[in-house]
């Protein structure tokens, strides 16, 4: 009498192979709803901005001025103080966040530890943006103050310390925007880190190299592309941000090197004016700002996930060769 030995694989049944079928359709369903969404918003965006498109054209974008009562409207310096806080805040928190990766990755501390301050840092992502601009006034602006009026003091002939800091203004809204994009960054960057291959780590100390010496020269570069995209995801979260820079950017058409000044950007824009609209035009106009911000935005994310799709293949294809 022998016993039987179960097997070890099976053909699948067919009500696995149903419900594995209705499984891949259900998500090709979402993904292509997603896709719709991402369509009708566009379309009806379009829609509301076609007659502001078609009075003002790419005047609207080159203008300075936003005058409801003369039906003057441009959003240069939005458009400016956008690209500007968003360029300071992910320039900030990219450097903060590929150094917390670096610290996460390489074994500085125990595993346990590692785990709870990736769990903390991704919980940033989850403060609502309000509370992040109630601590911009409270707590960043009353703290970097007198570190501005020393330098519009002493070094106020260089353009960006040319202004005082007087209550709100760009470096305000640019840390409070580094603190958002924050767990974007690190958690990318240190999924790219993990990613590269301990035997890249082993040879670079085999060689000589002190562990400083493997994560700059060697470690680093490896993973570059994964930390790219991640810098370019981490800029998108900033350019679609709204209430933090409503609060901390000061709403100024004025467009500055200064990053002690007020200015404005996009979404602060639609967030303040969108309740005033009183006219069918200004309300075009704001829908047209908002198709370029939406534009900027789409144009930002596509090219950060086509740098890490690219930096992910990379690996793969030097793995199979």
């Amino acid at each position: 009498m022998t016993d039987e030995v179960p097997a070890i694989s099976r053909p699948p049944s067919p009500r696995e192979l149903y419900f594995d079928r209705s499984f891949r359709m259900l998500c090709r369903a979402f993904a292509w709803l997603t896709v719709l969404a991402i369509v009708l918003l566009m379309f009806l965006v379009c829609r509301q901005a076609a007659p502001a498109i078609e009075h003002y054209g790419l005047g609207f974008i080159q203008g300075r001025t936003w005058d409801a009562g003369k039906q003057e409207f441009g959003i240069l310096p939005e458009i400016w103080g956008t690209l500007y806080s968003s360029v300071l805040g992910t320039a900030i928190g990219s450097l903060f966040g590929i150094a917390v990766a670096i610290f996460l990755t390489e074994n500085f501390i125990a595993p346990w530890l590692q785990d709870l301050l990736s769990t903390i840092i991704n919980l940033l992502a989850a403060i609502p943006s309000v509370v992040y601009g109630l601590l911009g006034i409270f707590v960043v602006i009353p703290a970097i103050r007198p570190a501005s009026s020393w330098l519009h003091e002493h070094v106020g002939w260089i353009p960006i310390f040319s202004t005082p800091l007087l209550s709100v203004g760009m470096l305000p809204a640019a840390l409070v925007l580094a603190i958002m994009v924050l767990p974007t960054v690190t958690a990318i960057s240190r999924d790219a880190l993990a990613s590269v291959s301990p035997r890249l780590r082993e040879a670079a100390f085999g060689l000589g190299a002190t562990r400083w010496e493997a994560i700059i020269s060697v470690i680093l570069p490896t993973a570059s592309r994964g930390i790219y995209g991640s810098i370019l995801l981490g800029f998108g979260r900033a350019l679609g941000e709204t209430m933090a820079l409503a609060m901390l950017v000061g709403s100024t058409n004025t467009i500055t090197w200064s990053v002690f000044s007020p200015a404005n950007t996009l979404a602060a824009l639609l967030a303040n004016k969108f309740p005033e609209a009183a006219s069918p035009m200004e309300l075009g106009v704001l829908m047209y700002a908002a198709l370029v911000l939406l534009a900027l935005t789409l144009l930002v994310n596509i090219l950060g996930e086509v740098i890490l799709m690219r930096g992910s293949a990379v690996p793969a294809r030097g793995g199979a060769k």
